[in-house]
């Protein structure tokens, strides 16, 4: 999402050589390619000024380290300001309550309410061991209360069945009462919501925020709104007492401004981030990781604790113990890795979060999850005797594998390609050399067209 503007602010970093000291001179330019890169991000225009006013006052005077370059030197500063601009510290859900804990979810229609509702359901259950309902107070839309439903049940939330007639407030009232007597410990409440502001929209989420008092109130936004996205946000923050923001689809082609702006705009802070239609793809939201996102840094701390959700740790494990006592690596295990990377995301899900020198590799290649699809098929069309030496594999078993994957002979050999350059990669991974795995990086990347 932000691969405009990170390679734009991390272009700041050769605008600037050989100064010992950041000067208002000096550093214009740079400020200036800041600016634009800001504004092309769709970041709102008083967010960018004050922004920019922040650096200038921040760096001017600044010293230039003799192991920094006077561009790292300002880029250090904008990590700061990025971090600041939203929200300095990671804000937690609060949950301190006697029980149940009532989190009200707001927003417009088609922002993704139902869906980060079920999502949040499933965070809790994973990583806070919370029994929750999900409750829908949207009777305008049936569809909305069935998607809710099915979203419980693949959750392993508990789900408030709604009575036809029943209004929002009944709805709130009834469902409050029946999370208390079966003992849950957080009641999410999902919302109406419209194409627009509207006053009747507002008057029910009002009324129902007074009845149901919610520990939290969350404000669900969809990151590809630009600037649209910031002044809906304010209109909900001036009508109700927002606690934070869910700010989804920021896997899609969004340009990034609203994260730069909602904590300035509305003053509260982003608490979740959507990034990724599966019910795992909600993460709280680190302003410390997403600055250095932003400029090109990754998020390797993210891709580490996504591994450990994600990643089946026994079969990593078995895998490596493969590699040292000396067993070739095999294409299962080749099919193996590409199965993990899914369960992580996706291979854009990984890119996304690794330093921009890592990712490099990848830069100039349409990293395609579709891809990985056509490479399991390629594999799954051999035998289990192919798959376990792939020096077998000569003209005739090709074109039969080709054909039963739907493919070209040359995808093939592409792919046998890439397997060869993977296990060189762990080989040296299995010997220690993590260093020179990460420049084959390249070599792994499925380029199947």
């Amino acid at each position: 999402m932000f691969d405009n503007l990170t390679s734009r602010l991390t272009g700041v970093i050769k605008t600037l050589r050989g100064e010992a000291r950041l000067t208002e001179s000096n550093i214009q330019d740079a400020l200036r390619e800041v600016r634009m890169a800001l504004l092309e991000a769709d970041v709102a225009l008083p967010v960018v000024k004050d922004f920019i006013a922040r650096v200038k006052e921040k760096a001017v005077g600044h010293e230039v380290m003799s192991s920094l370059t006077p561009g790292q030197a300002l880029v250090e500063v904008v990590h700061q300001e990025l971090i600041a601009i939203m929200g300095g510290e990671k804000v937690d859900l609060n949950l301190s309550t006697v029980p149940p804990a009532v989190i009200l979810m707001a927003g417009l229609q088609g922002a993704g309410k139902t869906t980060s509702s079920g999502k949040l359901a499933k965070w809790l259950i994973d990583q806070k061991k919370k029994k929750v309902l999900l409750v829908s107070c949207d009777i305008y839309r049936p569809a909305a209360i069935h998607q809710l439903e099915i979203l419980a049940s693949q959750t392993g939330a508990d789900f408030f069945p709604v009575k036809d007639g029943q209004k929002p407030g009944e709805i709130g009232a009834a469902a409050l009462d029946y999370a208390r007597r079966h003992h849950h410990d957080v009641m999410i409440v999902d919302t109406a919501g419209r194409l627009g502001i509207d006053e009747a929209m507002m008057q029910e989420i009002s009324e129902l925020e007074a009845l149901l008092k919610p520990i939290e109130t969350l404000f669900v936004v969809d990151a590809m709104q630009g600037q649209d996205a910031v002044n809906t946000a304010k209109a909900f923050s001036d009508a109700l007492p927002l606690t934070g923001v869910i700010l989804t689809k920021l896997d899609g082609d969004a340009r990034g401004g609203a994260a730069l702006s909602v904590k300035h705009i509305t003053g509260k802070p982003i608490k979740f981030t959507g990034v990724a239609e599966k019910l795992t793809g909600l993460e709280a939201f680190y302003p410390d990781r997403m600055a250095s996102r932003i400029l090109g840094m990754g998020d390797v701390l993210g891709l580490i604790e996504e591994a450990h959700r994600n990643a089946d740790q026994q079969e990593a494990e078995k895998l490596m113990k493969k590699m040292k006592s000396g067993k070739a690596f095999d294409l299962d295990d080749f099919k193996a890795q590409f199965q993990q990377m899914r369960n992580m995301g996706g291979m854009s899900a990984l890119m996304d979060k690794l330093p921009a020198q890592l990712s490099q590799a990848a830069q100039n290649v349409k990293v395609d999850d579709k891809i990985i699809s056509r490479t399991e098929g390629i594999i799954n069309s051999m035998t289990k005797q192919e798959r376990n030496k792939p020096e077998i594999l000569k003209a005739s078993r090709k074109r039969r594998i080709a054909a039963g994957a739907g493919v070209s002979v040359q995808e093939v050999n592409r792919l046998l390609a890439q397997f060869e350059q993977a296990k060189k990669m762990m080989k040296m991974m299995s010997k220690g050399g993590m260093s020179k795995m990460m420049r084959g990086l390249k070599g792994m990347l499925p380029r199947l067209h």
